[in-house]
């Protein structure tokens, strides 16, 4: 698969979660906060080199803009190996990325609580990397057809 369809489709899995996670954070408690997990990852990164972190709203932006980035390229992989696995790739990148998401976080000396505070929120963030696996996946697979 082409490196750029794959990163178009990689970028689109990547916006769908961060969408899903910027709205249903505002709507429910529960709702992961795996902002507050990247926030606390670039902080301690920034601080680690002796830089100074960004505070407030522009920490807000860089984050969300490594986790757009981030995330972009991660999904973008899917693209790789036989095309009729695709949607098959794409649940298992997700599903790697959301329990990633759940049991890594400690081990990296993060707090974990934004997305393990209860079996509601860990199950909210597993679903949101799975969906945006299986948008990029469908992406991947509309434009293979519209390519052809």
């Amino acid at each position: 698969m082409k490196l750029l369809t794959s990163l178009l489709a990689g970028l689109a899995g990547a916006i769908v979660l961060n969408v899903i996670h910027e709205s249903v954070k505002r709507l429910d408690p529960e709702a992961p906060r795996v902002d507050l997990v990247g926030e606390e990852a670039l902080t301690k990164t920034i601080e680690a080199v002796g830089g100074s972190a960004p505070e407030g709203n522009a920490l807000y932006a860089a984050t969300l803009a490594g986790d757009l980035v981030s995330n972009a390229l991660y999904f973008s992989m899917i693209g790789g190996g036989k095309k009729k696995y695709l949607l098959l790739r794409g649940v298992g990148y997700g599903l790697a990325a959301g329990i990633g998401a759940l049991k890594l976080t400690k081990p990296m000396g993060l707090n974990d609580a934004p997305v393990n505070r209860t079996k509601k929120t860990q199950i909210m963030t597993v679903a949101w990397y799975l969906i945006g696996g299986i948008t990029t996946a469908a992406t991947l697979k509309a434009l293979q057809k519209k390519s052809c």
